[in-house]
């Protein structure tokens, strides 16, 4: 990224160290990946926030080809005319006479007999 070499590495190192010293330069450094977590935290947002922009704009021209390209295939293809056949909707269900619901006894909804508990085998006498 920089791109320095070990030399120009050294002597940035041996600079720190008699500047800030050597107590201080473990703090100094957790202060400095702190920054450096915070900047690539901004920058990682700023690049997710950049990508959707990009995504959403892509999505808007291609809604754009996609209704051009419908529009051309609306007007290509032909119209329904008079002789052709035009679907109509079924009838509903057929309603029920009520005379028919009286001729039927009143059962119960859902099962029609109630269940009966399994019977046991007899037990064997021990001997």
């Amino acid at each position: 990224m920089f791109d320095l070499s070990i030399s120009e590495i050294a002597i940035i190192v041996i600079i720190t160290i008699v500047v800030i010293g050597p107590k201080e330069l473990p703090r100094a450094l957790a202060t400095a990946g702190r920054w450096m977590a915070k900047a690539r935290g901004v920058m990682g947002n700023f690049r997710t926030g950049f990508d959707a922009m990009v995504r959403e704009a892509e999505l808007q021209e291609m809604e754009k080809k996609w209704a051009a390209e419908n529009e051309r295939i609306m007007l290509e293809s032909p119209t329904v005319s008079d002789d052709e056949p035009v679907m109509q909707p079924l009838d509903g269900p057929p309603v029920a006479d009520e005379t028919d619901a009286t001729d039927q006894p009143n059962l119960p909804l859902g099962e029609d007999t109630p269940e009966k508990p399994p019977e046991k085998p007899p037990e064997k006498p021990s001997a």
